[in-house]
């Protein structure tokens, strides 16, 4: 009999020292790491297609073969009109065009596209 209670001794003790685990404290930890915003850290580093859009043209064939250093291609905008902002083929933004850091360019924001913004 006294090797049943070394045994129940020994249960005891095991139970004592595993963790037991709570799925709502687990559920609870990460409702808290949404609302502190880390989850959002693993799409921070994900790359997007940006691209400025100067206008646009259509030209037949014949003619691109016939472009050559120096040739002139008319867009459809004027001068001062805004360039369109696109983000992963998508229209986000317009703006105008600006200098910055010497010869290099950028847009400066003018208008956000509303469509692009969700009410979700």
């Amino acid at each position: 009999m006294l090797e049943n209670n070394d045994e129940a001794e020994t249960t005891a003790d095991a139970a004592k020292a595993e963790p037991v685990k709570d799925n709502a404290t687990d559920h609870k930890a990460g409702a808290d790491a949404q609302a502190t915003g880390k989850n959002l850290d693993a799409i921070f580093g994900v790359k997007l297609d940006v691209r400025a859009v100067l206008g646009r043209s259509r030209i037949p064939i014949s003619e691109l073969l016939n472009l050559t250093k120096g040739s002139v291609i008319e867009l459809d905008r004027r001068v001062g009109e805004p360039v369109d902002l696109m983000i992963n083929d998508r229209l986000v933004a317009r703006g105008d065009l600006v200098r910055v850091k010497g010869d290099m360019l950028g847009v400066a924001l003018r208008e956000i596209v509303k469509d692009f913004v969700t009410d979700s």
